[in-house]
């Protein structure tokens, strides 16, 4: 199982758009990958959940949250393996432990948890809660968008990782993320 978690061995740059539901995160990782002409990792729970929902009108409950950590690593390690530079990661395991420990009351997998600490990458984009919410089958804290924010804000400051706001329109936040990717580029002397 402990496998299953972890990331394979890679060289490549790994940068996570993170943060609530609703704050552009799929937007700007396929924007950024087309950009760099790499690739990027799309997000496991969304495939998972709404085909729970379609089939059972169910929403996400705790024994989902393993089967949804093994599918966002399997995504990660494969689009990894085809990458030697750059790679945009649409979440990761961090944000599914802020998930859980904010919808079940403060409750990670221990396997999770101790995975989402783990796991390395070298960049997060914290995508800011200033652009629309937009309503799907999936999403449902329109109105807890500071609180939400809040929690993925300290998440990465209690990690002490490395992480940019990303605010303003999409172009805006294209440009700044773009500025701070090319500056993980250039080789340090």
């Amino acid at each position: 199982m402990e496998k299953t978690l972890s990331q394979q061995q890679s060289n490549c740059i790994k940068v996570v758009l993170f943060g609530p539901e609703s704050t552009g995160k799929t937007t700007m990782s396929k924007a950024l990958a087309d950009y760099f002409g790499t690739y990027w990792v799309a997000e496991y729970a969304r495939e998972y959940l709404q085909k729970k929902w379609d089939l059972e009108q169910k929403t996400c409950e705790p024994s989902d949250l393993l089967p949804i950590a093994i599918g966002q690593m399997q995504l990660e390690n494969a689009a990894a393996a085809k990458t030697n530079e750059l790679l945009f990661c649409d979440t990761n395991l961090l944000v599914t432990k802020v998930y859980s420990e904010v919808y079940y009351n403060g409750y990670c997998d221990p396997l999770i948890d101790h995975y989402a600490k783990k796991n390395c990458y070298n960049l997060y984009f914290l995508c800011d809660i200033d652009i629309p919410w937009v309503a799907d089958d999936l999403r449902d804290k329109p109105n807890e968008r500071t609180k939400m924010f809040s929690a993925f804000e300290r998440a990465l400051q209690n990690q002490e990782l490395p992480y940019v706001i990303l605010s303003g329109s999409k172009e805006e936040r294209l440009k700044n993320a773009i500025h701070h990717i090319n500056e993980l580029l250039i080789p340090k002397i």
